[in-house]
């Protein structure tokens, strides 16, 4: 597994750095926006540790810039305010870090976002699915589940986001990559999933919020 961080305080830097290759992660250090960037541009990760306030361009431009990689990113950040955690999480951070913490606690949260995107696993099982991440086959009790690009697509972000009500706008933002502009687009996909998966129960509707896939813990 291959982390960027992107940190301008160096012993913050160093301190993530080490403890991340201490448990077994390959690293890759900026300590400015741009350079973070250049990186992204020239490299594949499969995480991202972004700090706010950065030189150059700052952590929520990079973030822009990132999402369309399809990277998880995680903020670690001195601002932790909760108007910063809800801006910094709706613009499409998995995980939002508060400085200081805990090693524990942010080894913690890099697992489980990278648990979350299945990093490093090419075939995904959820429930009675499995999803072949290369060849982007799904099967569904050995039969194949035949799914246009977009219902693939939406089903990948429900499961990699399952048992997490997800808002309408994330939603068709990222399968779409275009803002919700209120159309039915998105809950006729829905409708589409459940009943070729005969998941009726399992994509649950969450009310004024949007929909979520339930697996049973």
């Amino acid at each position: 597994m291959k982390i960027l961080i992107v940190e301008d305080e160096k012993s913050i830097l160093d301190l993530i750095k080490i403890n991340l290759e201490r448990v077994g992660y390959q690293c890759e250090c900026a300590c400015n926006g741009k350079l973070g960037a250049d990186l992204l541009s020239e490299n594949d990760y499969d995480l991202v540790l972004l700090d706010i306030m950065l030189p150059h361009i700052d952590g929520y431009e990079l973030l822009e810039y990132i999402e369309p990689l399809g990277i998880p990113v995680i903020f670690v950040t001195a601002k932790g305010s909760i108007k910063d955690r809800v801006k910094g999480l709706h613009m499409g951070a998995d995980d939002y870090l508060v400085k200081p913490f805990s090693i524990d606690e942010l080894l913690a949260r890099v697992e489980s976002v990278l648990r979350r995107y299945h990093k490093g696993m090419k075939v995904i099982r959820v429930l009675n699915v499995e999803i072949d991440i290369q060849t982007r086959q799904v099967k569904q009790n050995n039969c194949t589940i035949s799914l246009t690009h977009k219902e693939y697509d939406l089903l990948l972000y429900l499961v990699q986001n399952k048992n997490i009500a997800l808002y309408r706008e994330v939603l068709y933002e990222k399968v779409w990559g275009e803002e919700w502009d209120e159309s039915r687009t998105l809950d006729l996909h829905i409708q589409r999933l459940r009943k070729k998966l005969n998941w009726h129960h399992e994509i649950k509707t969450i009310f004024k919020v949007g929909y979520m896939l339930e697996e049973p813990l």
